[in-house]
């Protein structure tokens, strides 16, 4: 079993960036698909990005698309999620989590097994 904690949340201006990191317990995070999802106060917790470990295969929802950047690093154990142009509207508590997801189920919440504590951004305007 693999073990998420995330980092990197805060508060942040409109326009601005932050970088949440996703550090994995042991190297057994390198077989699975690592994604980051949100939930803001009385929404359904969405898909916001993912990348395969293996092949580096990367999934955006299209609300992020060309504002966020995912990526891994092998050495830590640790995927990334550089947020830039920062709206009001990205304030949520962001997940990482981890799974056997194949390239079709990316996106799906119920492809991830292993989940995170979350962290928190706000965004203000």
């Amino acid at each position: 079993q693999v073990r998420l904690v995330e980092s990197g949340g805060g508060t942040v201006q409109a326009g601005g960036s932050l970088r949440l990191s996703c550090a994995a317990s042991d190297r057994t995070v390198r077989t699975y698909t690592v994604g980051w999802f949100r939930q803001a106060p009385g929404k359904e917790r969405e898909f916001v990005s993912a990348i395969r470990w293996s092949g580096g295969t990367t999934r955006y929802a299209d609300s992020v698309k060309g504002r966020f950047t995912i990526s891994k690093d092998n050495a830590r154990n640790t995927v990334y999620l550089q947020m830039n142009s920062l709206k009001p509207e990205d304030s949520a508590v962001y997940y990482c989590a981890a799974g056997s997801a194949i390239l079709s189920t990316m996106m799906a919440r119920n492809a991830y097994n292993y989940w995170g504590q979350g962290t928190q951004v706000t965004v203000s305007s």
